[in-house]
This record gives structure tokens, sequence and C-alpha cells, in this order.
């Protein structure tokens, strides 16, 4: 049974969120793959926190991080989805959200109240929403503090998996520092656009964070001129 603002982002008909619109077509179901291999890379290690990035702009990583968000939650996991791409947020526009306060505003300690203030409720049962917020002047030195820190801490006592969207590997250093904090990440690239070198360079800087490297998500892979599909890959 979905909510009512569930059923507005059905209704709305906003094709990044594939697993909700569409939960039976191909491209669902490869989402649901990727959950399963990063299930099964992650038997040694529960994984409680998570970063989801690219090597560059552009090449899938917020419409991934979202649709593998809702499948985790249709597991029945609760998850949390952090939109720490504080230079360019969209998820708040994904789930068509407001995005006054957020993510940056916890950190600064701009606004009082408490963490779960400024957590936002999907519409999706089982997955919440911690916007971005204000576009800060210092994004890398706000996600490499303390104030963070603390933050996935307390939040960890709340949810059974954190999912962060981070700002692209090679473009500045706020992925990398988020890795830090995690216990794993992935990678998105995209067909005909992500190098091989920018690959390459992207998985040697998750690994020297030395976390769990889930692999890479291939996407916009368009097989006999149909629907694009999405493929994990170590």
């Amino acid at each position: 049974m979905l909510s009512r603002r569930a059923k507005r982002l059905v209704d709305s008909k906003a094709r990044t969120l594939v697993t909700l619109i569409h939960p039976r077509s191909p491209i669902s179901e490869q989402y649901r793959s990727i959950r399963t291999d990063i299930q099964i890379a992650s038997e040694d290690k529960e994984i409680r926190t998570m970063v989801v990035t690219s090597a560059g702009p552009a090449e899938g990583k917020s419409m991934t991080v979202s649709n593998l968000s809702i499948t985790f939650a249709q597991q029945g996991k609760k998850v949390l989805l952090i939109d720490a791409d504080l230079r360019r947020p969209t998820l708040h526009h994904t789930f068509r959200l407001d995005n006054p306060i957020g993510l940056s505003n916890v950190l600064e300690g701009s606004h009082r109240g408490s963490k779960q203030h400024y957590i936002k409720q999907s519409g999706i049962e089982g997955l919440d929403l911690l916007p971005s917020g204000t576009i800060p002047e210092n994004p890398s030195e706000l996600l490499a503090s303390q104030a963070m820190k603390k933050l996935l801490g307390v939040c960890k006592k709340h949810y059974d998996l954190i999912m962060i969207d981070t700002a692209p590997l090679l473009a500045v250093t706020d992925a990398q520092v988020l890795a830090t904090m995690c216990d794993g990440a992935l990678l998105v690239t995209r067909s005909k656009k992500t190098s091989v070198e920018n690959v390459q360079k992207a998985v040697e800087l998750l690994k020297a964070c030395k976390l769990n490297y889930f692999g890479a998500v291939l996407n916009d892979v368009n097989e006999k001129g149909s629907d694009h599909y999405y493929y994990y890959g170590s």
C-alpha cells in the first residue's frame, strides 16, 4: 500500500525513481541485483553506512543511490538517504521535497532543534531523507568535521542503513572525506561518458580510504535499442 506522498511521486511520473514507478521492470530488477551483490560482498561485516559517488558529473550517482535506497527499504530495512552533495544537490527535487534546511545547517549548527527535525519522510515506507540544506561556502570542511561524525553516530542508532550521495570523486575531496567515515563505497559510471582512466583513478582513491569497495555500476547501457540497464561489477 503506497502512502499519499508515494502516490504523488507515482502520479508525477518521477522517472528517476524507476524502482517505485515500475517495480517489475528489468531496470528495477537490476537494482535489486546490485543490492544483492552488495549484501554478498559485505557478509563478513555489517554495512551500516555507504557512500555512493561517481568519477565525474552527470554519471547517474544520484539516480542510482535513490533507487538503491528504495530497494533496501522495500526489503524491510529502515534507511536514511543523505544528500551530502553540498555543491549541486538534487535529491530534494527527486523526492519532491522542500530544502530550506538540511545537512549543512545541522553541521553548521545554524538552526536549533534535534537532528531528527531536519529529516524528511520520503513517502516510501522505511525510507527517510536528510536533504542538503543551504549550500555552504566550505563543503569539504563541513563534511570532514566532528559534527559529521557525530551525526552519523546518532543516525546509526535509528536506522539500519545510511546511504550517502556525494559530489563527484575526481572534482573535489568530499567523497573521500566521507568514505573514511563509512563502511563501504559504490562507484557509478556512465557508458560512453566515463573514461577508463577516470574509472581507474576513482577506484584508486576509494581503495585508499581502506573501506569495503563494492565495485562499479555501469549505467546508460542501451541493449538492442531498448531500455537502459544497470550492471554491477567489481
